[in-house]
């Protein structure tokens, strides 16, 4: 028998239990969190270990060792290191677009077993890299493994998950990140101490752990009792599987919406065309506004380039690898205090304080490198570990707000005849940004000097006001219900109005 928390019976909710087979299905699907999260601080680490940068990257080498005139800023201003970076995203970017339509037409168990087996195959190939060609290839083959795995995975959790812990197991997906990178800067600090420096080549193949568990795991993973319905005319499948995931054998209520949701959905043969009605004007800009701003937070200037950014400001190579585990720690644990809190303060509440404590820890930052760094030479220790503990405040905040909220909201606010293709451009804005700010962030480093963490800052002043005016809260709403929360809201009721009368006349 199934056991778990047992769900309240309140307004709009389901009969069920969070049982023990949805937290290990999750807990596998959100692995595809991890690979993520593994390439990101991966690639962070590298870039700063100098017999990686001898191999593919001398130039930026010498600057960085030899070159006594060039702006601490702009050390590491590097197109080809850029590209080595930022290539992952825009194969990730086109990789979301298909996925988008092998979780429509096969699921998202297929979309999650193809994500990592592309994962492996480019941790591998990124491994065993001799030059710079095989590093761009084995970038753009974790980019696919990436595309398809952040498309099926979010909407997997969300579709899995009862509805009153939606926010704590969706934000599952980024606390495997957050594992992700920790375990990557854990990696990055090991190996650089290894003599003969091949150290690098642990950092990148080590990569393969992950992708190895989710493609095997893949296999074993149940799919979600939305997409059987979508994909079937057997409703009894799909029911047996929603009282074994609920742990309970009244699921009728659920069952009777998910077969609404999906004969409204089967008379969309252009999703992507349908999204961009008037009714699904809120979906839509949430689908492009949110992930947009989670990566004009300025979280990559820590992600991507954490280590370059302690090197900058005078810590030595180990130093710099070790403050990077620190902030790796500090996300995580946050991320987890994220999926403890979400259900039962909601999501506006997390948005709204995470982004106060951004902005001021970004402005404090800014001063600080701008008063204290000027182009030669680095800042005292005092300063240094001012500027650490600053960092440390501003990943708190984004772990629990805009970190995990960012792939929580977009996956949970669209109606099943739209969902695939929105989360398809959710991952497809999120993943161009991404390339956008890791593309340009050392160029801006070069130029804006300290004034980069301002530039940011801005940005989390505008996400925060965004947030409190136009972002409805959707804790404890069944996932097929959620169209309410648009017509209650005082400024996009006047958009979408009462579309009930729409979909009744949509449904056969």
């Amino acid at each position: 028998m199934a056991v778990g928390l047992a769900i309240a019976g309140e307004a709009g909710q389901y009969n069920g239990r969070m049982t023990p087979f949805v937290i290990l299905s999750c807990m596998m699907a959100a692995i595809g969190g991890v690979i993520f999260g593994y390439d990101i601080g991966i690639s962070g680490g590298v870039t700063s270990m100098e017999p990686f940068l001898k191999k593919f990257f001398p130039e930026v080498n010498t600057k960085m060792k030899s070159d006594t005139k060039i702006s601490n800023y702009c050390k590491f201003d590097s197109e080809l290191l850029t590209s080595f970076t930022s290539s992952l995203y825009i194969a990730g970017l086109v990789a979301s677009l298909f996925a988008s339509l092998v979780t429509r037409a096969y699921g998202r168990k297929p979309s999650i077993l193809a994500g990592g087996a592309a994962f492996l195959a480019g941790s591998a190939l990124n491994g065993a890299a001799m030059n710079i060609y095989m590093l761009i290839l084995g970038r753009l083959l974790l980019g696919v493994g990436i595309g398809f795995g952040n498309q099926a995975v979010p909407l997997y959790l969300s579709e899995m998950a009862p509805p009153k812990y939606r926010g704590a197991i969706n934000n599952g997906f980024q606390f495997s990140v957050g594992i992700g990178v920790l375990s990557a800067n854990l990696i990055n600090y090991g190996s650089e101490k290894i003599k003969g420096g091949w150290g690098w080549r642990i950092s990148l193949a080590m990569a393969a752990v992950p992708a190895s568990m989710l493609t095997l795991g893949a296999f074993f993973l149940p799919e979600t009792p939305n997409s059987l319905i979508q994909r079937s005319t057997d409703h009894q499948t799909a029911k047996k599987m929603l009282q074994r995931i609920r742990g309970v054998d009244d699921v009728q209520a659920e069952l009777d919406d998910l077969i609404k949701a999906n004969n409204i959905s089967k008379n969309i043969k252009h999703p992507f065309k349908k999204i961009l009605e008037r009714k699904y004007r809120p979906q839509l800009v949430m689908a492009i506004a949110i992930p947009f701003f989670q990566q004009v937070t300025g979280i990559n200037v820590i992600s991507f380039y954490s280590a370059v950014l302690f090197r900058t400001i005078g810590l030595g190579e180990s130093a710099s690898l070790l403050s990077v585990v620190l902030t790796g720690v500090v996300g995580t644990s946050s991320t987890f205090v994220s999926m403890l809190i979400v259900d039962k303060f909601g999501r506006r509440v997390l948005f709204l304080a995470g982004g106060i404590q951004m902005l001021v820890s970004q402005i404090m930052v800014g001063g600080v490198m701008a008063a204290q760094l000027g182009d030669r030479g680095g800042v005292s220790k005092g300063y240094a570990c001012l500027v650490l503990v600053l960092i440390c405040i501003y990943v708190a905040g984004f772990g629990w707000s805009w970190g995990p909220l960012g792939w929580l909201v977009p996956s949970e606010v669209f109606p099943l005849e739209i969902r695939s293709a929105g989360q398809s451009i959710n991952v497809v804005v999120n993943f161009l940004f991404t390339f956008i700010v890791a593309q340009t962030f050392l160029a801006m480093l070069c130029h804006f000097k300290a004034g980069i963490f301002f530039f940011f800052g801005g940005w989390v002043a505008v996400m925060t006001v965004f947030v409190y005016l136009f972002l409805p809260e959707t804790k404890n709403v069944p996932i097929e219900k959620m169209e309410s929360v648009w017509q209650e809201h005082w400024f996009w009721r006047r958009i979408v109005g009462d579309s009930s009368k729409d979909t009744k006349m949509e449904a056969p």
